[in-house]
């Protein structure tokens, strides 16, 4: 009941103000229907008082007008409009940084999660690159050890590898210095991911070896799937083609048990069990199995209807 009285008081203040106190209230009542799941309509809260802020000009409060531009982007956030929520985002961050905000840092962590969603790897590797160096300034080695996590997977996925590994052992070796021993195996599995597409078969294992290890030990069955999965793909460089398949099967095993079912991934490891066993000889099973995924492939590559 007081949450719905302080409302209706926010909406009765409306005509009764202007200028900066009236793009406030705007943007109290965007954060409270943010918190009752009505996204469009806070969106529309924001988008007016940042509208308010923005014609005040110089005389606008920056941390007001950096609110709006965040709170934009949450609710773009949740509409799943991941571009435009990270442009917003950028705004409120490029704001907040002129102004020595302490909240800065935090919100450019989460826009360099959204640009990484959005896949613009390259605003993802600019964005972290900063907050990296920001949290080792402030000792926070954990949080800069995030940062470059982040910027290894954006490297990887713009086919960087070198460039991938050297972010993923800098972070590396932060988790490594704080004993966060998952940290460390997480890294291990995507070092050895670049290293299987740069050709290094027995680095790439290893390394590999080392993450199912520690997931292992850690009955962390998830993500030692995964790991087991590029110690597979490791194999194969290795023309360990036995080993591979029992490696592939094994994953197999796991992820089709798994609900809901990663599709893309079982199609990414059976399409691998299918060329070792028709190299094998073994034809007419890899003909089914081709056979198989192709009806999987042709739903996975349906463009969603509007």
């Amino acid at each position: 009941m007081e949450e719905l009285i302080t409302e209706e008081m926010l909406w009765d203040r409306i005509p009764e103000v202007d200028g900066e106190e009236r793009a406030s209230t705007y943007y109290e009542l965007s954060a409270r229907i943010y918190a009752r799941g009505q996204y469009d309509e806070a969106l529309a809260l924001a988008e007016t008082a940042r509208d308010i802020y923005s014609t005040l000009g110089d005389s606008a409060p920056s941390e007001g007008l950096a609110q709006a531009y965040s709170a934009i982007g949450y609710n773009l956030n949740q509409l799943k409009r991941m571009d435009e929520a990270a442009t917003a985002m950028s705004k409120a961050v490029e704001i907040l940084r002129e102004n020595k905000s302490p909240i800065a840092l935090e919100l450019a962590c989460t826009l360099g999660e959204w640009w990484y969603t959005s896949k613009q790897y390259d605003k993802v590797v600019e964005t972290m690159n900063e907050c990296a160096q920001e949290h080792l300034v402030d000792g926070n080695e954990i949080g800069a050890a995030n940062d470059l996590h982040l910027i290894g997977c954006a490297e990887r996925e713009l086919k960087n590898y070198e460039r991938s590994i050297d972010a993923f052992k800098e972070a590396r070796a932060l988790f490594k210095r704080n004993k966060e021993v998952i940290h460390v195996a997480r890294c291990d599995q995507k070092i050895a991911s670049c290293l299987i597409e740069l050709g290094e078969g027995e680095l790439a294992l290893e390394t590999a070896r080392k993450a199912v290890d520690v997931f292992e030990t850690g009955h962390d069955h998830r993500r030692e799937t995964f790991a087991q999965f590029e110690y597979g793909k490791a194999q194969i460089l290795l023309e360990k083609f036995d080993d591979a398949l029992a490696t592939l099967e094994q994953v197999l095993s796991v992820v089709s048990e798994d609900e809901p079912k990663d599709f893309e991934f079982i199609v990414d490891v059976e399409t691998r069990i299918a060329k070792i066993i028709r190299m094998q000889g073994r034809t007419d099973e890899a003909d089914e199995i081709e056979r198989r995924l192709k009806s999987v492939q042709e739903t996975l590559d349906e463009e969603p209807q509007a």
